[in-house]
């Protein structure tokens, strides 16, 4: 596989300023020196330049007050103190900022000024279907979208080495947990229980800490990036519906080696990561073109459940990772349209022609959808 032009885009205006957030490795370092021309670089992750502006965060004032180039500010989270010179500024000199970085939750914990407002918001995914030439979903299931995974020839290594960094890096060294091996064991938890509701009281069991310890460990996962909640859809007359989130890691890879499983063609395993692939490039779509939408799923309390569903009901999806779809398979898509007025419902699957079952459910090959989804035939 070969990675070819990502999709994001920034275009500043003059004298606007902008963040762009995104897990470790995701590629917003490679994508800057290969897009942006005409900056000025700080990257903290240089041990010179970091110490420069930990120590004197007023540096950056002193150096850049007359710089008309666009500053970029890489991790900017090592030095929280420079966001109230990046704001004195913007305010007074007009200068114009990307500011990066793959932990929020270290400028949260420092009340960082984030800004008020005076900056636009981007965000970073892992690769998408679009972005790779010669897709290979086997392979992609198995080793998720980070490029140095995809392109790696020890693609496990890798993994090994990133949790292992992250731990290192992201946890320890911030000391944000106590008992680092009862967080590393509820990684493995988290990854194991990836797209399903979530359930502290289990978790905890499981991991050896408090329910109220691991809604804490969750919280860390959401604010190093590392996972995010689907919301449940709450609004119906006929039905009593789950109110209760699940819970994804944000890549594919990444949760394959917490939870210890390589998932072969045609296993459940198989089917749990397909359907997380096609949740992150939901997740991607919104990022990159639609921040708005709004993504959840729908369950009711006697269990009939749709796998995604996007923006006002203007799209349910259920996703199989079969090659034959039958009736069988459209039970929780039906009894959502016998509650909800849906535009489109649809199955994802690897059945290669399209077809519709009971004159309103559409079958398309996962190709095909995200084909008809990246070119916005969607009405979303």
């Amino acid at each position: 596989m070969e990675i070819i032009d990502r999709i994001l885009s920034i275009q500043l205006p003059p004298h606007k300023s902008a963040f762009l957030w995104g897990p470790r490795k995701v590629g917003k370092s490679h994508w800057i020196k290969h897009q942006l021309k005409d900056i000025v670089l700080i990257d903290f992750l240089k041990t010179d330049v970091f110490a420069d502006f930990i120590s004197r965060p007023a540096l950056l004032r002193e150096r850049y007050a007359t710089t008309n180039q666009l500053i970029i500010i890489d991790e900017v989270q090592m030095v929280p103190e420079i966001l109230n010179e990046v704001h004195w500024l913007i305010e007074n000199c007009g200068t114009s900022f990307l500011l990066t970085g793959s932990s929020p939750r270290k400028l949260r914990k420092k009340h960082a000024n984030l800004l008020g407002g005076r900056a636009w918001r981007y965000n970073m995914t892992p690769l998408s279907y679009i972005e790779i030439k010669d897709f290979d979903i086997e392979q992609v299931v198995c080793t998720g979208l980070l490029p140095p995974h995809l392109l790696s020839s020890d693609p496990i290594q890798d993994l090994r080495a990133y949790v292992a960094d992250y731990l290192k890096e992201e946890i320890a060294a911030e000391a944000v947990v106590q008992n680092i091996p009862a967080f590393a064991e509820f990684l493995r938890i988290a990854a194991i229980t990836s797209g399903e509701m979530l359930n502290y009281t289990n978790v905890a069991a499981e991991t050896g800490v408090s329910a109220k310890v691991v809604r804490s460990y969750f919280q860390i996962l959401e604010d190093t990036l590392l996972g995010f909640r689907l919301s449940p859809w709450r609004k119906s007359n006929t039905r009593r519906l789950i109110e209760t989130e699940k819970f994804y890691l944000f890549d594919i890879g990444v949760a394959n080696y917490l939870a210890r499983r390589k998932p072969l063609y045609g296993s459940r395993e198989f089917g749990k990561s397909f359907e997380h692939f096609i949740l992150m490039e939901l997740k991607a779509y919104q990022a990159y073109k639609n921040p708005e939408l709004q993504l959840s799923y729908w369950r009711t309390s006697s269990g009939m459940e749709v796998d995604f569903i996007l923006g006002d009901m203007q799209l349910a999806l259920e996703i199989k990772a079969s090659q034959k779809i039958h009736e069988k398979h459209t039970k929780g898509l039906n009894a959502l349209l016998q509650d909800q007025k849906v535009a489109r419902a649809i199955i994802v699957s690897f059945e290669k022609e399209p077809k519709i079952l009971n004159s309103k459910i559409e079958c398309l090959h996962w190709e095909i959808f995200l084909q008809m989804l990246w070119n916005n035939e969607f009405e979303l």
